[in-house]
């Protein structure tokens, strides 16, 4: 299996994640996306949208890095990240989809203004999607932090698919300026996060 990733990328991240943590035989293989190869042909063949991350795996090719997660998961024997009993799943599941419907768009308005557009040329912050991406992630965090309140991971009492799914998109958290500082029980958790061999390793 092949993972083409890149580490500008949270969606990207946390695939890699996974994969560091399962310990995963599976090359990943570094797009460049100031380059824009993940608009050339060879890459448009394995996803036509044009995104990172992408699995390869014997010419099956999958896009979205949820769906990356979960496939090297069920593809991993032993592993304990994605567990297989069905409530179980569900919660990790419930969590996962939490974060690519709500958390991470979120946390996507404050790093497109603050980090994307002067990175790209595109002027400065827009003061009323600042305004909106603060609203969103301070409510998405509050919610967050409530349900980590006498927890050590969010789904179970070990670490799954959810806490690497979910701590990704906060690699933003200083250059986008996400209002997280003052939640104490996120806080902890992604510093548990970060203490992971995973976490720095998916860094470069």
């Amino acid at each position: 299996m092949r993972l083409y990733y890149s580490p500008l990328s949270a969606n990207s991240r946390r695939a890699v994640m996974a994969v560091l943590q399962l310990r995963a035989p599976v090359e990943l293989v570094r797009v460049d996306l100031p380059k824009r190869e993940h608009k050339q042909p060879p890459f448009l063949k394995m996803n036509p949208a044009g995104r990172v991350p992408v699995l390869e795996d014997e010419g099956f090719c999958l896009p979205e890095s949820h769906a990356i997660m979960a496939y090297v998961a069920d593809n991993t024997p032993g592993q304990t990240l994605y567990p297989t009993q069905l409530r179980e799943r569900a919660r990790v599941n419930q969590w996962m989809f939490w974060s690519a419907h709500h958390f991470t768009p979120a946390i996507s308005v404050l790093n497109w203004e603050r980090v994307v557009k002067p990175m790209i040329g595109l002027g400065d912050p827009d003061p009323n999607e600042l305004q909106r991406g603060e609203r969103l992630v301070t409510e998405t965090a509050g919610l967050l932090d409530a349900h980590l309140a006498g927890r050590q991971w969010i789904s179970g009492p070990d670490l799954t698919l959810a806490d690497l799914s979910i701590a990704a998109p906060l690699m933003s958290t200083v250059p986008a300026k996400l209002p997280v500082a003052g939640f104490a029980n996120l806080q902890a958790w992604f510093a548990r996060v970060q203490a992971l061999d995973a976490w720095r390793k998916s860094a470069s």
